[in-house]
């Protein structure tokens, strides 16, 4: 069944799911405020709204994947916001990583419009987003989920069925990056001892991979810092917001991670050094220097 979808937030996740929607076949408009994203989705054969609330009145599902939790409630509830042009009995699908509590909120406000609201952040990068084998974690009523099953099929092959509470996804999404975060810091930190030491970092990194050391968000993070790649992936800040994000929520339960606590503190003193928008692969070079005092 092909549908009307529409996706606001056209970065490297959102053009990557939009263009992945086009192929399988939907109907699919974007909304962005860089027009240059918006070029790159229309050159494909997207269709390009002047507002969220003019895409949404073109849409039977709605997916929001923007940065933060401040977007996101102006994307929904703005003045152009989304809420404004879906009809009664439509869908809004949140990829963004926020917090559950923001996730609830929206979802309880949607619920008003008469929206239903799937909790569906994502992992896995722009690539496996385009080929659509990114991972979802989906959180929603049984019935939401039905309906547009065959759409986060299409978006994802490693889709994981959470449960029914909004916010679910955004606790297991918040879990998964403060380990990415924890993994990412001790890797970096270990090949940056491995170069003060004077090893070759490949060498180590070689044995690493093939060794108890092993993680998959190291191994990719520092291959990719050891070939010096500037493109930027995934930003440094965005790690950092995540990795916050899932202390607040941590701290909320009572629980305090010691770990989790200091790997967020690289992500945070690496972005006071000036890192913010380099990717989060960074974090090994910026190590490797001798950690830079914050501010």
């Amino acid at each position: 069944m092909n549908e009307r979808v529409g996706v606001v937030g056209i970065g490297l996740m959102g053009l990557g799911m939009a263009l992945r929607l086009r192929e399988r076949g939907h109907a699919v408009g974007v909304r962005d405020i860089d027009a240059a994203r918006e070029a790159l989705a229309q050159a494909e054969g997207a269709q390009v709204h002047a507002s969220p609330a003019a895409l949404a009145r073109h849409c039977d599902l709605l997916i929001v994947a923007v940065v933060d939790e401040a977007q996101t409630r102006e994307v929904l509830f703005g003045a152009d916001g989304v809420v404004h042009g879906l009809a009664w009995g439509k869908a809004v699908m949140l990829c963004p990583t926020i917090s559950p509590q923001a996730v609830e909120s929206c979802a309880a406000a949607l619920a008003e419009h008469g929206l239903a609201c799937i909790d569906a952040p994502m992992s896995g990068g722009p690539l496996r987003a385009r080929a659509g084998t990114m991972s979802l974690m989906v959180a929603c009523a049984e019935p939401t989920r039905q309906r547009w099953l065959h759409v986060l099929q299409d978006l994802s092959s490693r889709l994981f069925h959470i449960g029914e509470r909004p916010g679910d996804g955004a606790r297991t999404k918040l879990v998964n990056n403060l380990l990415a975060a924890i993994n990412l810091a001790g890797a970096a930190e270990a090949l940056a001892l491995a170069q003060t030491l004077g090893l070759d970092p490949a060498a180590t990194l070689a044995v690493i991979e093939q060794s108890s050391g092993q993680s998959w968000i190291g191994s990719d993070r520092l291959q990719r810092a050891l070939r010096g790649d500037p493109e930027v992936h995934a930003a440094m800040r965005l790690l950092a917001k995540d990795s916050a994000l899932a202390l607040a929520m941590a701290g909320a339960a009572g629980v305090q991670p010691a770990l989790g606590a200091a790997a967020a503190g690289e992500f945070a003193a690496a972005c006071d050094a000036g890192l913010a928008a380099q990717d989060d692969a960074a974090l090994w070079a910026w190590l490797a220097r001798g950690r830079p005092a914050r501010g």
